[in-house]
């Protein structure tokens, strides 16, 4: 049985074409998801299951097959009537992650109040920036300083618990560079070799692009 998640891109303007190219890139199961045939049909070369559909239609949303999905981006930050709709029925569906694009804070609070799990500002929040986060697992954010280094926010491992940085010798296993960690309010830039890591605590570092899958 496949672990992979599969996705669901609805609307396909820049931000969700850029969601949806940057997971199908590395392999994930994607279908895309716009009102428009027109774009469906250029972006059908691109993302291999793409589809012309009203996602406010139950039946319409039923028959994409919503309810096997993992996650599910909604896209549509102009439309908010739509974008809730979208929402109401993933959730009604089942749909386990909601991530939904909004224009403004006041949408970002309405979407938050009809389910989406999280909603971003297209203005902070990149499509590819989404798309790297939703496939590195564990991750909780990720920052591309260039094109081979990233920053990267991630929790501690579980057989990370206990142990020192310098017994992880982390820096020599992936090629990272511990800036800060962070405990539940408190951060902490002067990082010790004896330090000991432990459960909860949020690591800050900087690694270089290719070697983050190994992370």
């Amino acid at each position: 049985m496949s672990t992979e998640k599969t996705y669901a891109v609805f609307g396909l303007g820049r931000y969700g074409i850029a969601v949806a190219r940057e997971l199908v890139a590395h392999g994930s199961e994607v279908i895309a998801v716009d009102i428009n045939e027109v774009i469906v049909n250029d972006m059908s070369s691109d993302i291999p299951i793409c589809k012309c559909a009203d996602v406010t239609d139950p039946e319409a949303v039923k028959q994409l097959g919503i309810a096997n999905v993992d996650v599910v981006v909604i896209s549509m930050a102009s439309n908010l009537e739509a974008s809730v709709m979208a929402i109401m029925l993933c959730k009604e569906l089942g749909v386990k992650k909601i991530i939904a694009k909004c224009a403004n804070e006041i949408h970002r609070k309405i979407l938050s109040r009809v389910g989406a799990d999280i909603v971003v500002l297209p203005e902070t929040d990149s499509g590819i920036r989404l798309a790297k986060n939703l496939l590195s697992s564990g991750f909780v954010d990720i920052i591309e300083l260039s094109k081979n280094v990233s920053m990267v926010e991630l929790d501690v491992k579980s057989d990370w618990v206990n142990r020192s940085i310098v017994e992880l010798d982390l820096r020599k296993k992936y090629d990272l560079n511990i800036i800060a960690i962070r405990e539940d309010k408190e951060v902490c830039t002067s990082i010790k070799p004896d330090m000991v890591l432990k459960e909860g605590m949020k690591l800050l570092v900087v690694v270089n692009t290719s070697r983050l899958s190994k992370l």
